[in-house]
């Protein structure tokens, strides 16, 4: 049975914007953060794909990883995830190829299917509502990963992709990604922080899937988990209400900038609204550093999981910062 001990422990960055400040400062955040976590000895460092989001910095995420990467030395660095639907598969397979050729063996190339954002943002990104679908989402995969294979006579070849093939994984919330990664020998990471009442049996599918692969001998599972870790309860409480509010907003349409604990603490919330937030926050883990343990302990005994990949929204950037160092002694 795995422990906590026995676990890798990364990263899932949106580049938050909070409330009162901006994009640019936010991406000089994740920045600051990535070179933190790098020193800490968090094992990657993944950035995620949304658009049209108000307190999200994070949607060109290609030339976020780029700059990560730059800024940082050791750790690894990639998408968590790239949204295939949203990009013609050559330009991934370009973009990706050459990120791994400029920082050979750090780059990962993390693969989803949601639009990361509304439908009608989706058709301002896609171009088009023939490609608004999902349902070719295994071609466009198989069409991607073909790019980084040498060159059979293509009429169409991604430059530099060849040669250049990152390490690939699908990313998931739902039995589909878990069930297509278990067939394809690739690792799968789920997104336990906002889909938890799933998070068991897409594992299961996942290794009830599996098949080795040429670069996969055995399942390998990576759970996205929101954690706040401070040096009490209460703190840590105070410091994640924000993105209960910030949920309950995008929940009806209205994304929002990251909240200040404050204003979270004094919005008029209705019984209905304070349920809401607790069905979203539940499977949060937040507290001092011995309730997060206990959190992370039994996710990791539920789930068997390889890797643990947290990401911490939070108003301050010292607290977010505070938060990974604080988890990070907790495998020490």
């Amino acid at each position: 049975m795995s422990s906590l001990s026995d676990v890798r422990l990364s990263v899932l960055d949106l580049a938050p914007i909070p409330d009162g400040s901006d994009a640019g400062t936010a991406l000089r955040n994740t920045i600051d953060l990535a070179r933190h976590t790098e020193r800490l000895g968090y094992h990657r460092y993944w950035v995620a794909e949304h658009h049209n989001m108000p307190g999200i910095a994070s949607s060109a995420t290609v030339v976020l990883i780029s700059h990560v990467a730059d800024a940082t030395e050791r750790i690894r660095v990639g998408s968590g995830g790239i949204m295939l639907p949203n990009h013609a598969p050559l330009i991934v397979a370009e973009q990706f190829g050459m990120l791994e050729a400029l920082h050979p063996g750090r780059i990962d190339l993390g693969i989803g299917r949601a639009p990361g954002t509304d439908q009608r943002t989706a058709l301002a990104v896609r171009g088009s509502r023939a490609a608004l679908s999902a349902e070719d989402f295994p071609q466009q995969l198989a069409e991607l990963m073909a790019y980084f294979e040498p060159d059979e006579g293509r009429a169409v070849n991604a430059v530099p992709a060849a040669g250049n093939k990152p390490p690939f994984w699908l990313l998931g919330s739902s039995g589909f990604s878990a069930q297509l990664a278990g067939m394809l020998g690739l690792p799968f990471a789920f997104a336990h922080h906002f889909s938890a009442r799933n998070t068991l049996p897409a594992v299961r599918l996942y290794r009830e899937s599996f098949r080795p692969s040429a670069t996969l001998p055995e399942p390998y599972l990576a759970l996205g988990a929101a954690v706040f870790c401070a040096e009490t309860d209460e703190r840590a409480e105070w410091l994640a209400a924000p993105s209960g509010l910030t949920f309950l907003s995008l929940s009806r349409g209205r994304p929002i900038p990251l909240p200040s604990p404050e204003a979270a603490a004094a919005y008029p919330y209705t019984e209905v609204e304070r349920q809401i937030i607790a069905g979203r926050m539940d499977s949060n883990i937040i507290g001092a550093p011995e309730t997060v343990r206990k959190g992370l302990e039994e996710l990791v005994s539920d789930t068997g999981a390889d890797e643990l990949i947290i990401t911490t929204m939070t108003h301050g950037h010292e607290d977010r910062l505070r938060s990974y160092e604080l988890v990070a002694d907790l495998t020490h």
